[in-house]
């Protein structure tokens, strides 16, 4: 006993002496950026950097490797945990949104120049002949398989999958001891715990102006996150292009075939995870503020905060009761 008690006070030491101190983490990953914030007893850039190169194998449908980019061209191929969980959910939403969130919508999204693949020629032909394989109901997972009505029926999860990416580095954290963690992978939020000022994090939403960039400093509201939580927004002032002098906005209605078009320039929801903040976020700019208002009402695991077109350059905001409480005032 008198052998062992010098080392037992060595480790108490070595332990006690071992500070956990906040680090940064950036970096791209699906071609936007990330900033992760985490308190920890050591840097975890190797596992962070090993999850994302992994995560992009298996969801990116830019990376030719990827299982998602092979179910696209119709190779034998098992999905892996990440594609089941996103396709599930994909799946929850779809259905519970009456459609307008569907990740078959692949070829109508590329057709309007917003895919991994550029289309040029778009009429109303053209749109009426990929809606014959276009719907979330064509297409199911048996086993770890994927299984399409149609062989030319594409997946594209741009609308979930940073979310998801969130999720998955909020789980590597939680595996390696980190409690306190904000990941922002292009703009799509998870936190858990404090800042490092020892308070709850805190997320502005940009004002919605055209040519503004997911980083910019210009601040319609700020949401205070004191529990374990995804923020996610989706805004059609970031990603569109004028053509003939028409805007054409990325938001996709996959019942129609074309650019959403309504009065909603930013959808913020907040949800217990950041693949359920992203789906929903997409949701409400394809849906519109009324529809989406109400469908909210039956979904109480997320809040939302909207910016519609007002009268003049007045915008017209919209948010929840959970939402409202979330507010810095």
């Amino acid at each position: 006993m008198k052998k062992i008690l010098p080392l037992l006070i060595m480790s108490i030491m070595f332990v006690a002496c071992k500070q956990a101190y906040y680090y940064e983490e950036t970096g791209t990953v699906f071609h936007t950026y990330y900033r992760i914030k985490y308190q920890s007893n050591s840097i975890l850039t190797a596992k962070i950097d090993a999850e994302l190169r992994a995560f992009n194998l298996s969801l990116n449908p830019f990376n030719p490797n990827s299982i998602l980019a092979k179910v696209n061209r119709n190779e034998e191929t098992e999905v892996d945990v990440w594609f089941a969980t996103v396709f599930n959910k994909a799946m929850e939403v779809s259905e519970r949104s009456g459609g307008f969130f569907d990740v078959t919508a692949a070829p109508l999204i590329n057709v309007w120049g917003f895919g991994f693949e550029r289309k040029d020629t778009v009429s109303p032909h053209v749109i009426d002949s990929l809606k014959a394989f276009v719907g979330y109901r064509k297409i199911r997972l048996e086993g770890n398989r994927v299984v399409k009505d149609d062989p030319r029926i594409m997946l594209n999860f741009s609308a979930i999958a940073k979310g998801y990416a969130c999720d998955v580095v909020a789980s590597l954290l939680e595996r390696e001891g980190v409690e306190n963690y904000m990941i922002d992978i292009g703009g799509e939020v998870m936190v858990k715990g404090l800042n490092p000022n020892g308070e709850c994090w805190q997320i502005g939403i940009s004002k919605p102006k055209e040519g503004s960039g997911l980083m910019d400093d210009d601040i319609n509201g700020i949401v205070r996150l004191c529990s374990k939580c995804g923020l996610a927004t989706s805004g059609n002032y970031r990603n569109f292009y004028v053509k003939d002098g028409k805007k054409y906005a990325h938001s996709i209605n996959p019942l129609t075939g074309y650019p959403s078009e309504q009065s909603i320039l930013s959808a913020t929801i907040v949800a217990p995870d950041c693949m359920t903040a992203d789906a929903y976020a997409t949701v409400f700019m394809v849906m519109g503020a009324e529809d989406a208002c109400r469908m909210a009402e039956n979904i109480p695991e997320i809040a939302y905060y909207i910016i519609c077109a007002g009268d003049g350059d007045t915008p017209d905001v919209r948010y929840s009761r959970e939402m409202d409480s979330m507010l810095v005032r």
